[in-house]
C-alpha cells in the first residue's frame, strides 16, 4: 500500500522535471518529442510553440526537417485527435491504441455503420488516399460522387478510426510545417513499415512511458490522457516495477522509481504553454490547472486555451493578435501576480512573439 504522501506541489515539480519546464533543456527536437511520448497536435503551431518553451535554442526549422525526413509524424493517435510523436512511436504504439480508436467509432457512429462493410470501406480508402494524399474533404467528396446518399461524415470517421493514417508535411511555404487542412496518405507508406493492428498490445510500455512524461499518476490520470480502458490489473502486474504513492486527496499514485521527484520549493519559471498543450489537456488532477481557473482553460467545444504557467501553475491564459506587422500576445490574468512577476511574464512574452512571428516590425507582451 501507498506509504508517502506527496502535495500537490510536490507532484507538479515532478511533473514539471519530465516536461523539460524547469529549465530550458540542452537537448534536440526529437529526444523532446520523443521524451513527452506524444504532443498534442490539432492546429499544426502549438507543438512549435511547445518546444520552443522547453527545448534550449529551438528553432522552427529544427521540427520542420524531422517532418520532412520523416523521423517525426502527425497522425490521428491518443483520445482519437491529432497528435505529433516520433515515427518510433507512432510504429510501436500504433495497434495499442487501435482498440481506443475502435470504441471510438462505435461510440460516435452507433447504427450509422449498420450495413457498411467495413473492411471493404477501409481497403478502398487505402487505395484512394495511396494513390494521391489528399484532405478528409476531398475523399469525403469522392464518397459521394461514387453514392450521393452516402453517409460520408460516417464514412470518414470509420476510415480515420480504422486506417493507419498520417498527414504529409508541405514541402514548402508554410510557416508551421502543415496547411490548416492536411493532407493525408497511409502510415505504412509514408514510413516504410508495415503495421499490424492485429498484434499484441504494449499496454505495460505505454504505462512506463506515460509516468516517464507526465506521472506521478493515479489510473485515471493515465486513462484520460490516453483514452484507453486501462485496466487496474495492468498497474497491479507492475507494482514489482513501480513506486507508488498516494496525494492529499487519498488517491494512489504510481511512478517509475528513478523518475525526477524534485523538492516541492525547487524554482519553476515563468513558462507560456500553447493551447491543446498534452501536458494540460487531459488531466484527472489538479497539479497545474486550480478548480476556479478552470473555466478560463477548459473552453466550449473541446477548446484548451493557451496558459501561462507562474511558479508552476496556470494564472492566465495567452492569445497572438498580429496587426500591420506589430505582433502582441496578450495575456489575461486569472490570479493576482506581484508586479514585479508582471514585467517577468512581458519578457518572456516579447520572446514568444519575435518566436511566433519574426518578421513583425514591433513584438510587445500586454498583460491585463
Amino acid at each position: 500500500m501507498p506509504s508517502t504522501t506527496l502535495t500537490r506541489r510536490e507532484i507538479n515539480r515532478a511533473t514539471l522535471a519530465r516536461q523539460m519546464l524547469l529549465a530550458r533543456e540542452k537537448t534536440t527536437a526529437l529526444d523532446a518529442i520523443d521524451r513527452l511520448l506524444a504532443m498534442q497536435a490539432q492546429w499544426p503551431r502549438p507543438p512549435f510553440i511547445g518546444l520552443w518553451t522547453r527545448v534550449d535554442g529551438f528553432t522552427r526549422e529544427d521540427l520542420v526537417r524531422l517532418l520532412i525526413k520523416r523521423q517525426v509524424v502527425r497522425a490521428t493517435f491518443f483520445r482519437a485527435t491529432i497528435h505529433l510523436m516520433t515515427a518510433r512511436t507512432y510504429l510501436a504504439l500504433r495497434p495499442t491504441i487501435q482498440p481506443m480508436l475502435a470504441g471510438a467509432m462505435q461510440t460516435i457512429l452507433k447504427e450509422r455503420l449498420d450495413g457498411v462493410d467495413l473492411d471493404a470501406l477501409v481497403a478502398r480508402a487505402r487505395k484512394h488516399f495511396a494513390k494521391t494524399p489528399c484532405t478528409f474533404e476531398d475523399f469525403r467528396d469522392h464518397l459521394l460522387e461514387a453514392d450521393p446518399k452516402a453517409d460520408e461524415r460516417a464514412l470518414g470517421y470509420a476510415v480515420r478510426m480504422r486506417l493507419p493514417l498520417v498527414q504529409v508535411p508541405a514541402a514548402d511555404g508554410e510557416a508551421w510545417a502543415f496547411p490548416s487542412q492536411a493532407c493525408f496518405t497511409p502510415a505504412e507508406d509514408w514510413l516504410g513499415k508495415s503495421i499490424a493492428l492485429a498484434g499484441p498490445p504494449k499496454i505495460d510500455d505505454l504505462v512506463r512511458r506515460y509516468l516517464a512524461a507526465y506521472g506521478p499518476a493515479s489510473v485515471a490520470d493515465i486513462q484520460a490522457w490516453t483514452g484507453l480502458k486501462i485496466d487496474r490489473a495492468v498497474l497491479d502486474g507492475l507494482r514489482n516495477d513501480l513506486v507508488t504513492f498516494k496525494d492529499e486527496s487519498k488517491r494512489e499514485l504510481f511512478d517509475l522509481p528513478d523518475a525526477p521527484r524534485p523538492d516541492a520549493d525547487t524554482p519553476a519559471p515563468i513558462r507560456f504553454v500553447p493551447d491543446y498543450d498534452s501536458m494540460i489537456v487531459a488531466r484527472a488532477d489538479e497539479r497545474f490547472v486550480a478548480k476556479p481557473h478552470r473555466p478560463h482553460v477548459f473552453l466550449s467545444a473541446l477548446r484548451i486555451a493557451a496558459t501561462l504557467l507562474v511558479d508552476g501553475f496556470v494564472v492566465g491564459t495567452w492569445t497572438l493578435e498580429t496587426k500591420k506587422k506589430a505582433s502582441a500576445v496578450i495575456v489575461k490574468l486569472c490570479a493576482t501576480v506581484p508586479e514585479r512577476t508582471r514585467k517577468a511574464v512581458a519578457a518572456e512574452g516579447e520572446q514568444l512573439v519575435r518566436f511566433v512571428d519574426p518578421d513583425a516590425k514591433s513584438f510587445e507582451c500586454r498583460v491585463s
